[in-house]
């Protein structure tokens, strides 16, 4: 493990200055999991499934200097629907759960209030909105 002798041989190297990445891809899932340590102990966690990016409680001001508070907004009741991505959309929810199942997958990729969410141009899904959905969105 390299990274573990640059520890032992910096011991001034303090770990919440570490950037942390791990990417494991996972043929028969599609999962690739990436996690992010940050300065000051505060933990960030974006984690991309199925072609889905999901940053957990993004710092307000990466939604700031994004101007996610100027996007337009859309809200749903509690329904399920197919959609299609004509091009790459970034949203920032709210409120409410959803569950995205991409098409040729069994499994599904799962977010809710305070999640940055980048869904790739082209993909083809089904929206299970589980709990009352409004968010800022944008296409690109």
């Amino acid at each position: 493990m390299a990274s573990a002798a640059v520890l032992r041989h910096q011991p001034s190297l303090r770990s919440s200055n570490i950037i942390i990445k791990t990417n494991t891809t996972h043929k028969i899932s599609s999962r690739r999991l990436v996690i992010r340590a940050a300065a000051g102990n505060t933990e960030k966690m974006a984690t991309e499934k199925m072609g889905i990016k999901i940053e957990k409680n993004p710092d307000e001001s990466k939604l700031t200097s994004l101007g996610v508070r100027t996007w337009p907004k859309w809200g749903c009741p509690p329904s399920k629907f197919p959609w299609t991505y004509e091009s790459k959309e970034t949203c920032f929810l709210l409120k409410g759960k959803v569950k995205v199942i991409p098409d040729g997958y069994d499994d599904f990729v799962e977010f809710g209030a305070g999640d940055l969410v980048e869904f790739p141009k082209g993909m083809k899904c089904t929206w299970d909105v589980t709990e009352t959905v409004d968010k800022h969105y944008k296409f690109e």
